[in-house]
């Protein structure tokens, strides 16, 4: 296949190392993302695997639990469209929260990851949350849908 890696093959893997995400496993990202990797969220939008990394041993460092569970995929060509849950629990807190999103993930023909494209709405799922700022964007929220 001159090299080739089948695409079904590579996001098999991509998933599996989503779901089972710990400190010790953020290194396998070496063996499935391309060194200067696209990742892009409602936080961060850089180029490169080392910060990539970094992003998810602080995840590790700031939350309790952090855990991705992907419900559903669909592949089309070299792309693949995930939709997940992030259920995390901010240390201190009692219970656990779930974040839900959408994924675009793009493979090169290596069958490495080369951009991966976090979509979901930080504004409802996380600013609204905080207790001054969440109050004034939920004001404005109501305000607008007048």
């Amino acid at each position: 296949m001159n090299g080739q890696v089948p695409v079904e093959q590579a996001l098999a893997a991509y998933i599996r190392f989503y779901q089972e995400l710990r400190p010790e496993t953020v290194a396998r990202l070496d063996r499935l993302v391309v060194p200067d990797v696209h990742f892009k969220d409602p936080f961060n939008d850089f180029r490169s695997r080392d910060r990539m990394k970094a992003v998810f041993t602080s995840m590790f460092d700031m939350l309790e639990q952090p855990r991705f569970i992907v419900r559903d995929h669909a592949l089309s060509e070299q792309t693949a469209y995930l939709r997940w849950g992030f259920v995390f629990r901010r240390k201190g807190e009692p219970r656990p929260r779930t974040i839900e999103g959408m994924s675009e993930v793009r493979f090169d023909l290596a069958g490495q990851v080369s951009s991966h494209i976090d979509h979901w709405d930080a504004a409802e799922q996380f600013y609204e949350k905080l207790p001054v700022l969440g109050w004034v964007l939920r004001k404005i929220k109501a305000y607008m849908a007048h």
